[in-house]
């Protein structure tokens, strides 16, 4: 069983809340599950995230890639001292999807104290890979 390396015991409504209002939240991004070492979501495939073919958009995956990413790495600090921002990301597109949901997770790759990278692994609903990513997140202290 892995370490525990998430500072707070979030709840899943919490969690929710924070995308109020945002690209998150328009995009049908949900967040299902907190572990000790893992952040899970899924986004639908639908009119709000396909491109013109009808296809799921690269730039929502890569969109619900950052939101893990973020939201994991933001539970390691002590929000009243560090925030964490992205820094660099990348993607790579296996796999179409068209209908459904997408299931991203991601798992830490570093966590330092000025910088943390993830991996988020995107997946169908069987359980096909649609896209792999790498998130690079800045950790910044807060001006006191």
């Amino acid at each position: 069983m892995p370490t525990p390396i998430f500072r707070e015991n979030i709840n899943l409504e919490t969690l929710q809340s924070w995308s109020k209002n945002t690209l998150v939240e328009h995009l049908g991004i949900e967040i299902l599950e907190v572990g000790d070492n893992f952040v899970k979501g899924r986004m639908p495939v639908d009119q709000r995230t396909h491109q013109p073919l009808g296809l799921l958009h690269g730039g929502a995956s890569v969109a619900l890639a950052e939101t893990l990413g973020s939201i994991a790495a933001t539970l390691t600090v002590n929000t009243n001292d560090q925030y964490c921002v992205g820094l660099e990301i990348n993607a790579n597109h296996i796999k179409s999807a068209r209908e459904g949901w997408v299931y991203g997770i991601t798992k830490p790759v570093h966590i330092g104290k000025k910088t943390q990278v993830w991996e988020i692994k995107i997946t169908n609903e069987d359980d096909e890979l649609v896209c792999i990513s790498r998130i690079t997140m800045a950790v910044i202290d807060r001006k006191k």
